[in-house]
């Protein structure tokens, strides 16, 4: 019978090839078939593990080696804080994510610490929205997703979390035709069709991945349509692939926006692509 310490030695050299994370994956998936942190595996690495619990782990290691992310394997992923419920009906949610969360929670004339309206368009396990509301419970929150699955994770994680956000299902706009916000994010597909990544996300869910030929069909989508459901001095905030920042500031340019610049993510990529409905200096009658 091998110890805790013993048990993850092996499954890190096992995953060594699979993952760019092997010791941490094996800590995790562990710690969850044994309900202890990874603190705890530390403080019982002497502890033998059961048989029954050497062969489950081995199964959950097998699977991991397969490709199956750790989150679908453990059912949960930390997204701000927050413990979220992840199954194969949504997208991982990315710790790069974080920043359009960080963006959406700058002080702006559009985005008052109270009585702001914000549209999550693609919300899948609701990461962002439930990410915002634990902010801001005062803003008026919709979350958007054309899968049904998806949407009942999200709406399942509100429960959990005791945060409300106003689900709609259907296709970017459609579910909130009419509607107008303060604030619309989304981090849609961006992956182009025939990118060699998605080899390595077959896993998580293609609607979430791929947006078409060029990766950038529905950041276009999106950015076509928000002008109308915008309010004056709105902000759209967009999170897109690495490389594709110059054209998503092209697309916000040809629909009329000002103010348009782009962030980078913690790895210093350009990650989230932003602008306003109408210049700032500008006023209104």
């Amino acid at each position: 019978m091998s110890t805790i310490a013993q048990t993850l030695r092996h499954a890190a050299h096992a995953l060594d090839r699979y993952s760019d994370s092997p010791r941490l994956d094996a800590e995790l998936l562990l710690g969850k078939l044994l309900g202890q942190p990874r603190s705890g595996l530390i403080a019982r690495s002497d502890e033998p593990v059961a048989a029954a619990s050497e062969h489950a782990f081995a199964e959950l290691i097998e699977a991991r080696r397969g490709g199956a992310p750790v989150a679908y394997l453990t059912g949960s992923r930390e997204f701000w804080s927050l413990p979220l419920t992840v199954t194969p009906a949504v997208l991982v949610p990315r710790p790069e994510t974080e920043l359009l969360v960080e963006l959406a929670l700058q002080p702006s004339s559009s985005t008052p610490h109270s009585d702001c309206s914000m549209l999550d368009l693609g919300t899948g396990s609701g990461a962002i929205a439930l990410a915002l509301a634990s902010e801001r419970p005062r803003w008026r929150i919709t979350g958007v997703d054309v899968s049904p699955p998806a949407l009942e994770i999200a709406r399942r994680n509100a429960r959990d979390l005791g945060l409300h956000v106003d689900w709609r299902l259907g296709s970017w706009f459609e579910p909130v035709a009419g509607e107008r916000f303060d604030l619309i994010v989304a981090n849609p597909p961006y992956v182009a069709a025939g990118d060699p990544a998605l080899e390595k996300l077959q896993a998580e869910p293609a609607i979430a991945l791929a947006a078409g030929p060029t990766g950038l069909e529905a950041l276009a989508a999106i950015a076509g349509a928000a002008a109308s459901h915008l309010n004056e001095r709105g902000w759209l905030m967009l999170e897109h692939g690495s490389t594709q920042a110059p054209g998503v500031v092209r697309l916000l340019q040809g629909h009329g926006f000002a103010n348009i610049r782009s962030h980078l993510d913690f790895s210093g990529n350009p990650r989230v692509t932003l602008g306003s409905l109408h210049p700032l200096h500008q006023e209104t009658s």
